[in-house]
């Protein structure tokens, strides 16, 4: 069975997230920090009238924090009937994986936040477990004050 991905940039990484998943990208907007968020939470915007938590991507899978700027764009996905905002530096474009062509994540000795391996266009993009990208009590705290 195929599956579709949305690939994306950080950095010079190719990632990826289930296409099912993805509710609109739109161009960055500053946030509105939240005191007592983790880090990695940048903040929130309103998003047609509904408080969205952005999440620094980068800075959630350990690779550091982001200052973002208008080249970034905002990935807006559902995470068990959540939405959260997911900052990255580009959207790239949709891919097929065929059965079979997403691999394991290698053992790294902890919780992966992949889901697998997939190469793109002769390069290795790493797709997204999404629940546990905005797992936290912070993530769903913020959705519920709103």
């Amino acid at each position: 069975m195929q599956r579709q991905i949305i690939t994306f940039q950080i950095d010079d990484k190719m990632l990826g997230v289930d296409i099912m998943a993805i509710r609109e990208i739109r161009a960055w907007t500053p946030v509105t920090p939240i005191p007592h968020a983790p880090p990695y939470v940048r903040g929130v915007v309103n998003l047609r009238g509904t408080v969205l938590p952005v999440v620094d991507l980068s800075e959630r899978l350990g690779w550091g924090a982001v200052e973002p700027s208008e080249r970034h764009v905002i990935i807006v996905v559902e995470i068990d009937g959540q939405l959260v905002g997911l900052t990255v530096d580009c959207v790239n474009d949709i891919a097929t994986i065929e059965a079979g062509g997403l691999q394991p994540p290698p053992d790294t000795g902890g919780e992966s936040l992949l889901e697998g391996l997939a190469t793109v266009e002769d390069r290795m993009a790493m797709v997204l477990k999404l629940r546990y990208i905005g797992a936290g009590a912070a993530i769903a705290g913020l959705s519920e004050a709103a």
